[in-house]
């Protein structure tokens, strides 16, 4: 393949990206899923003409990484933080929390019923499949009102974190002893005291660099540290998401000496161009990681009834308990929130991150992107259906 080509490929690749953003704002439907299906189709093409590829799984882990630290990193730049917000955040991390845990719960009994291994196999198998993915819902909660939005993206960042530190504390810990929650205590202790003085550190950093060029060096440096942690096994997620908030609402603290030191003139269009940076590299990201991912399925898993049937089941479960948690114990749902539980990047970054030894045969990629499609299918259903309740409601209100 010559440059010009790979040039031809990769440009035209963007531009479907760009146009498939467009059909999502107009439809609803989660520009995430078109790019799965480019993916597939550039697959089945390549196969059809038995061109030789590059083993892209290589680099799949990387992109995800860097797409999942940018649209976290997104998503936090967008959020204001007021008292009155409270209880949205309480209600968010408790939904995120409990429906982990019920998630996780009934996914490693249906592993165990499917193939028989030790509950501990099935439990680290069920954690990928048991977090929402907040690369697709932060981009697709954008068709909510404020809070509605507001409720997802805090949802699915903590959902996140919950899911990375659950896993952490499953892998590194196989049989579990008191030492082992102190050290999940000891490294939340310290992503605490991390994202607190890196927050800082970095916001100085912005006042002070005269250098045009100073924007990519903060976003590198946030991702040198998140590798840093993670290096350590820790949450650094947390870190991220905690950077975001700061930076967004940093001009809210009164200290005065704070003030002085680290607020400077022209820190909100900094804000600004720094949010348009991380948005359009996080686009960039998020298209080349989901066509891949498609690109490297291998589709033709499909046609086994088994991992079909076993797929629709842990849908079911996703959405039935999310349903049954949100109609229970959120008041302010509008019945959409229900459908926004997609599987994407983070499951796909948590279950290439399983050790070898632990990986379940039966429960594999071609499980794992059925879960993924389906899952954005069906909150595709759902963004659709209250478009038109919507839209049939409009006139009855004039």
């Amino acid at each position: 393949m010559t440059t010009y080509t790979t040039l031809i490929i990769l440009s035209g690749l963007v531009i479907f990206s760009y146009l498939f953003d467009l059909v999502a704002s107009k439809t609803k439907l989660p520009s995430v899923l078109l790019l799965l299906l480019l993916g597939i189709g550039l697959r089945v093409l390549v196969d059809n003409l038995q061109l030789h590829t590059f083993n892209f799984l290589t680099i799949l882990p990387t992109l995800g990484t860097v797409g999942l630290i940018l649209i976290v990193f997104e998503g936090s730049l967008e959020l204001k933080y007021e008292r009155e917000k409270n209880k949205l955040i309480k209600g968010a991390f408790l939904s995120a929390f409990f429906i982990l845990i019920a998630t996780v719960s009934i996914i490693t009994f249906i592993i165990y019923q499917i193939t028989g291994k030790e509950l501990y196999v099935c439990f680290t198998n069920a954690i990928p499949f048991s977090v929402i993915s907040s690369a697709i819902a932060i981009p697709s909660a954008a068709a909510l009102s404020n809070k509605g939005k507001e409720f997802i993206i805090y949802e699915s960042s903590f959902s996140d974190i919950l899911g990375i530190i659950l896993f952490n504390f499953a892998i590194s810990n196989p049989h579990i002893s008191v030492s082992s929650f102190a050290g999940l205590g000891l490294n939340t202790i310290l992503i605490l005291i991390l994202s607190a003085v890196s927050g800082i550190t970095l916001l100085y950093l912005m006042g002070r660099i005269s250098h045009h060029i100073k924007f990519f060096l903060i976003i590198s440096i946030l991702i040198l540290v998140y590798a840093i942690g993670q290096s350590y096994h820790l949450s650094s997620l947390v870190l991220i998401l905690s950077f975001g908030l700061f930076l967004n609402n940093a001009d809210t603290i009164k200290h005065a000496y704070f003030r002085s030191v680290f607020i400077y003139k022209n820190l909100s269009n900094d804000l600004t161009q720094l949010y348009q940076l991380s948005a359009e590299s996080a686009f960039i990201i998020r298209t080349f990681f989901f066509v891949i991912f498609g690109f490297t399925m291998n589709i033709y898993a499909l046609n086994d009834g088994i991992v079909i049937a076993n797929g629709l089941i842990i849908l079911a479960t996703i959405f039935v308990i999310r349903f049954v948690y949100l109609k229970l114990f959120r008041k302010e749902n509008s019945g959409t929130e229900s459908f926004i539980a997609p599987r994407g990047l983070i499951s796909i970054l948590l279950y290439f991150n399983l050790p070898p030894a632990l990986k379940i045969p039966e429960v594999g990629t071609a499980f794992l992107f059925m879960v993924v499609l389906g899952s954005s299918l069906i909150m595709s259903i759902g963004l659709l259906s209250a478009k038109k309740t919507v839209q049939t409601a409009a006139p009855a209100e004039h």
